[in-house]
């Protein structure tokens, strides 16, 4: 009897964990904005992150050279930025997207045409997806996909890069499109591509926007967050954070608030993605995705 009832304990425990971890978030972290922040094969290699956005690429579009701009990492302008190409790799083979970021807070980038955002997809296509180019700025490795961070320049012409880019998905590997836009909705910048259903995922940034983040109630989070995830047929949305009080200058919400309040109102949600954090320089700092991890 006892022996059963041992295996029957342990079987209804090893159930519990199926299930509990069944809905489970992933996190999705930012790396490139500062030399400090470690390696891309570290970051990757702490198991906290199943996506690691590289940022950033913010010269693009309207007939510019696109440069990609990686801080403290690596010299793009020297081929500098090739050597990453086993880092991504070894991201990839434990099963972690590697993805690019368009834009940032700060850049020269805006699409003047459809035909504008159709080179732009090619060259991203060739240089940093499955395509091929003499000049791949991270050398061979092959990216997942593409993250628009767009906060400036125009909101016109990025529902047709998404469109060109989900294109080469017909090529045989499938491409990511995800995007991070600010939690007032709809956004300023790429709302209009956003309602095309073509993002994989959507890290909606509920930091540095006081009327739709977190203080010290919940209401305005969690009506963003029903407005977000009921009206762009995205197939994820994710809670975008800062990863520390430094990393943004409002919307920080400490492990406490986070795991006893904002993510039981919002995990429900079929939509329900898990979490992005901004930036791995500042995770690595804080340890916040360790401290969450088991809670997302």
């Amino acid at each position: 009897m006892a022996n059963f009832a041992t295996s029957f304990s342990f079987f209804t425990l090893a159930l519990l964990a199926l299930t509990s971890g069944s809905n489970g978030g992933s996190i999705a972290i930012y790396w490139g904005q500062n030399g400090n922040e470690g390696t891309l094969a570290e970051t990757c290699g702490t198991g906290n992150y199943e996506y690691a956005i590289l940022a950033f690429l913010p010269t693009f579009g309207n007939g510019q050279t696109p440069m990609i701009n990686l801080a403290g990492h690596c010299d793009p302008y020297s081929d500098g930025c090739t050597k990453l190409s086993s880092d991504i790799k070894s991201c990839q083979a434990k099963g972690i997207k590697v993805l690019l970021s368009l834009g940032g807070g700060a850049g020269s980038y805006s699409l003047a045409s459809s035909q504008d955002a159709r080179q732009v997809a090619t060259y991203l296509w060739n240089n940093f997806l499955g395509g091929s180019s003499p000049s791949r700025p991270l050398g061979p490795a092959v990216l997942d996909g593409i993250d628009f961070d767009i906060e400036g320049g125009s909101n016109l012409y990025w529902d047709d890069l998404a469109r060109y880019l989900k294109g080469y998905s017909n090529k045989g590997r499938k491409v990511y499109l995800t995007a991070a836009p600010q939690c007032p909705f709809p956004d300023a910048w790429i709302g209009n591509a956003l309602k095309t259903g073509l993002f994989d995922n959507v890290w909606v940034q509920f930091y540095n926007n006081p009327p739709c983040q977190f203080s010290s109630e919940i209401t305005n989070l969690e009506d963003a967050w029903k407005q977000w995830s009921s009206d762009i047929p995205a197939n994820k949305i994710f809670l975008g954070l800062p990863a520390s009080p430094a990393a943004a200058g409002s919307g920080f919400i400490d492990v406490d608030d986070l795991t006893s309040k904002v993510l039981p109102a919002i995990k429900d949600s079929s939509k329900y993605g898990g979490v992005m954090l901004w930036s791995r320089y500042y995770d690595g700092l804080s340890g916040y995705s360790s401290s969450i991890k088991s809670h997302v």
